[in-house]
């Protein structure tokens, strides 16, 4: 039986792979996507989704748009990875129909509770969306498997020294979500950046005749510019991998670990995980709440995971 899954995205470049990939594989069953502001405005988020589903044959799948800004800050894209339009420059054709009536939290509300089978809800994009509906909907929990979640990193960060894109986009959110009592699973960077596909792989699947495959290489092609200048080639599947790691669990290592995410001061967005074997002196003098229990993802077969990637959303 397929894994029902909710995927919530900033359609940028490779929230576009994971919706290709999660659109493709048969074992899961992409039941709506919610659309956040983030790697672009939530205007441009929502048209991206809703072309890239066209071109995954996937335009039964029902797309809401949410949130416009963080719940406190304001909007700050990353147009400098994913281009002014989104997708790296990447020309889908315009999309036929339009996203639902309703807004994401309420298409959330209503694919998680009619489903006859707990959910797995997949966040890609910074969490605003996610902590208006378990703020506004507290009973989706009690029909949510988990939550799967692309952000931050036991390591060092990308958005800043510390802290990662969607996580420091809206730390606020971020924390709500790691405080609602749904079991949680984290893919951060330091699996994110692992997992690549070869300039000349890229290069050939976007030379292809096949529509899905010529945009698979496109996206995987996209050059990140930085303040030193463009960075050379990536290749990241990026968010697609937190949906490969769905399908296929034995890709990953993952340890049980406490985390927390920073508010304030230089660390804000900051998820910290706590590694120790033992308890420190924080414990033995009580300056040691707000943990979560989450299941970080630590290492990854990058080969085996682009693998499965590529024998999903592409002709080869």
């Amino acid at each position: 039986m397929p894994t029902p899954i909710v995927l919530d995205v900033d359609t940028g470049v490779d929230d576009a792979l994971a919706l290709l990939f999660a659109a493709a594989h048969p074992e899961l069953e992409l039941l709506g996507v919610s659309c956040v502001a983030g790697n672009a405005g939530l205007e441009r988020v929502v048209d991206n989704t809703l072309r890239v589903l066209a071109l995954a044959g996937a335009d039964h799948v029902p797309v809401a748009a949410g949130a416009v800004r963080p719940l406190i800050e304001p909007a700050r894209d990353a147009g400098h990875v994913h281009g002014a339009d989104g997708l790296g420059g990447l020309v889908l054709p315009p999309a036929t129909r339009a996203a639902e009536p309703d807004r994401a939290i309420e298409l959330l509300r209503r694919v998680i509770l009619e489903h006859p089978v707990p959910v797995t809800l997949v966040a890609l994009a910074p969490q605003t969306n996610l902590a208006l509906l378990l703020r506004t909907h507290p009973e989706v929990a009690d029909n949510l498997a988990r939550i799967v979640f692309m952000g931050g990193s036991a390591s060092g960060g990308n958005a800043t020294a510390v802290a990662e894109f969607n996580v420091w986009h809206d730390p606020e959110a971020a924390s709500v979500v790691l405080g609602a009592g749904v079991p949680l699973a984290m893919y951060g960077l330091d699996v994110f950046e692992r997992v690549s596909v070869a300039e000349h792989v890229a290069a050939r699947l976007a030379a292809s005749t096949d529509a899905r495959t010529a945009a698979v290489g496109r996206l995987l092609g996209t050059r990140i510019r930085t303040p030193d200048g463009e960075l050379p080639h990536l290749g990241w599947i990026g968010d697609a991998g937190a949906v490969c790691g769905i399908v296929a669990p034995e890709l990953l290592r993952v340890e049980r670990l406490p985390v927390r995410v920073e508010l304030g001061g230089h660390a804000r967005g900051q998820t910290v995980v706590d590694r120790r074997a033992h308890p420190g002196e924080d414990a033995f003098h009580g300056t040691a709440p707000g943990w979560v229990e989450v299941d970080v993802a630590l290492e990854v077969d990058a080969e085996r995971m682009v693998e499965l990637f590529l024998g999903t959303v592409a002709v080869r």
